[in-house]
């Protein structure tokens, strides 16, 4: 994988494991010379992040959408920045550059992000890995939830075994590079006559 998107919040949160694990990916992509995909912010999860890549001399691309766009929130030392119109034109954007996506801890945009991924590899509209870095069990619920969904019938198990977690960083990019997507059944057309 050359570029991967990685969604996490724009806050650092309570608990300092979060901001070391962001760190960790980032030297992880580092080493191993994998582009990151982001937000394109300097603060929280992201900029802990970006910053730690940027060390390692590694590719930092940078999508926002124009209303956004701030000063005080901008990285300023990205590889490049690149400004959409909206945030819907930012994940199609993001979408083109990368091979895989992850999600690091973070609020509603990690969340919306990651499951506008997943719903897109459910219609099979994309087969690219999804992970989810599980830090101190931060998706566990989550998880929960969605084998509750697959438990009362809301989701295929095989779309459910689409979302590779790992608690390490090492172990996640491997099971991303063995992913291999769920094959898709036709949807097929149907209309009721009255």
């Amino acid at each position: 994988m050359k570029k991967i998107a990685v969604f996490c919040g724009a806050s650092i949160g309570f608990n300092p494991i979060y901001k070391d694990e962001a760190q960790r990916v980032g030297a992880f992509f580092g080493k191993n010379n994998i582009g990151l995909v982001y937000g394109g912010g300097k603060i929280g999860m992201m900029g802990a992040l970006a910053d730690e890549l940027l060390k390692h001399k590694g590719e930092v691309i940078g999508i926002i959408p124009h209303l956004l766009k701030n000063e005080e929130v901008v990285h300023s030392e990205l590889s490049q920045l690149i400004e959409t119109k909206t945030m819907s034109t930012r994940k199609v954007k993001i979408s083109k550059l990368v091979d895989g996506y992850i999600a690091l801890a973070g609020g509603f945009g990690t969340l919306d992000e990651i499951f506008e991924a997943l719903t897109l590899g459910q219609l099979g509209i994309e087969s690219k890995p999804i992970g989810l870095l599980n830090t101190q069990g931060f998706f566990s619920p989550m998880l929960a939830q969605l084998d509750l969904m697959v438990e009362e019938g809301f989701l295929k198990k095989a779309n459910r075994d689409m979302v590779l977690v790992s608690d390490n960083i090492e172990e996640l990019i491997e099971l991303m590079y063995q992913y291999k997507a769920p094959k898709m059944t036709k949807i097929v057309n149907t209309v009721v006559k009255k």
